[in-house]
């Protein structure tokens, strides 16, 4: 029987997850999105904790165009907030998302804020 699709990219997130992880010094940046919205968040994993969070549903975020234009708002965001919280380097998790439109989207605006992965 066949995979569904939620299914399949479960299975691609498990794959990804077990070869990396975050930690306070070099956090782990997630992304989610839904058919709507789009949610990205630093996460280290030893002590189990979010660092720092933004999504499209957000006040601060420009959540006007398209959902690329607010994807790419959504990373830009996520990058100040990590700025500010001192992390300058992450590692990406597309979460078993093709890193393509709306992911990519919001790996390049974190990039072009500075924050390096």
């Amino acid at each position: 029987m066949a995979l569904t699709k939620v299914e399949k990219r479960i299975r691609i997130k498990r794959r990804v997850r077990g070869k990396i992880s975050g930690s306070a010094a070099l956090p782990r940046l997630s992304v989610f999105k839904s058919n709507k919205e789009i949610y990205a968040q630093l996460v280290d994993d030893k002590d189990g904790k979010t660092l720092v969070s933004a999504s499209s549903r957000e006040k601060g975020v420009d959540a006007k165009g398209t959902k690329t234009e607010v994807s790419a708002a959504v990373g830009k965001a996520i990058a100040a907030k990590a700025k500010a919280a001192g992390i300058e380097n992450v590692v990406f998790d597309r979460n078993g998302f093709v890193y393509h439109g709306r992911v990519k989207a919001l790996a390049d605006g974190a990039r072009e804020a500075g924050l390096k992965f």
